[in-house]
This record gives C-alpha cells, sequence and structure tokens, in this order.
C-alpha cells in the first residue's frame, strides 16, 4: 500500500475523531448481542451469531486503522500566508480543452470523496494543481490519458 500523506483538515480530523468515538459505542452494542447470540448453543448454524462475529472483525480492523492513523495525522487549519497559489484545502475550479469548467477541493487522503469533488493531496491531479497560480496551464496525466487544463479560480 502506497504511503498517505499525512495532512488532514481540521474539519476531516474531527470527523475521523466522531467516526471512532462512534465505533467504540457501537462495538459495545455489538458485543452485547453477540454473547447473547453465543449462548443460544450451537455456534456453528447460528446465523446472528456468525454475522455478528464478522461485524465485530470488520469494526476492530477500522479501529485499529483509525487508532494508528490519527496520532500520524497533521491538521492544517487554515490557508496560508500566500493564496495565490494552489494550496493545501483549496478549492480550484479549472478549465479543460472542450471549455468545461470543475471545480476540486485538495483534502486530505483520509477525507477525499470524488461524489463531492474532494481530491486527494496525493492524487496526480492535485500534485501537479499545487503551488500553481491563476491562469497557469497544468497539464496532468489520468487513465483516460493526458489533459491539459487551466487554471480559473483559487478559493
Amino acid at each position: 500500500m502506497a504511503v498517505k500523506s499525512p495532512y488532514i483538515t481540521r474539519e476531516g480530523y474531527d470527523a475521523l475523531r466522531e467516526e471512532e468515538t462512534a465505533l467504540w459505542k457501537k462495538r459495545r452494542r455489538v458485543v452485547k448481542i453477540l454473547a447473547a447470540a453465543a449462548a443460544e448453543g450451537d455456534r456453528s448454524e447460528n446465523a446472528e451469531y456468525i454475522y455478528r462475529k464478522k461485524q465485530l472483525r470488520e469494526m476492530d480492523r477500522r479501529i485499529r486503522y483509525l487508532q494508528k492513523r490519527i496520532p500520524e495525522l497533521k491538521r492544517i487549519e487554515g490557508p496560508p500566508h500566500n493564496t495565490e497559489q494552489v494550496f493545501f484545502g483549496a478549492w480550484v475550479t479549472l478549465e479543460d480543452e472542450k471549455g468545461e469548467e470543475v471545480t476540486y477541493r485538495i483534502v486530505g487522503a483520509d477525507e477525499f470523496v470524488p461524489q463531492k469533488n474532494w481530491i486527494s493531496v496525493d492524487s496526480p491531479m492535485a500534485r501537479a494543481l499545487l503551488g500553481k497560480s491563476l491562469d497557469e496551464e497544468i497539464q496532468v496525466e489520468t487513465p483516460s490519458g493526458r489533459k491539459e487544463l487551466l487554471l480559473l479560480k483559487i478559493s
């Protein structure tokens, strides 16, 4: 697995902490249900027991990940002094060769959401954008081939 950069927005950091807290609460409920299912007898044919064991394993895996990852993270609290160049946490509006505009937000590897156009700081697009200024042309290699984009807006 590729190394993820340790940067995260304040909102992303808070969301991970809330997820960890919620998982611990949910885990306690699942353990109680699992204990009740185990008390019913033959575990090999007990669907509730089997399902809850699987659920508990998945929750424990995510909790372990969060416990390891959260201390490694470096929260970026706000924009840098120079907001004329693309920075971590920025919203950027780009124009492609066809004249179509798209807006992305550059966020940490643990908080990207493609449906919201939040892209990971580790992505090829974000790496190509970081440090660029308005009206600069950017070339980025994508799965569909090389794209040339014009940087229209940074906020």
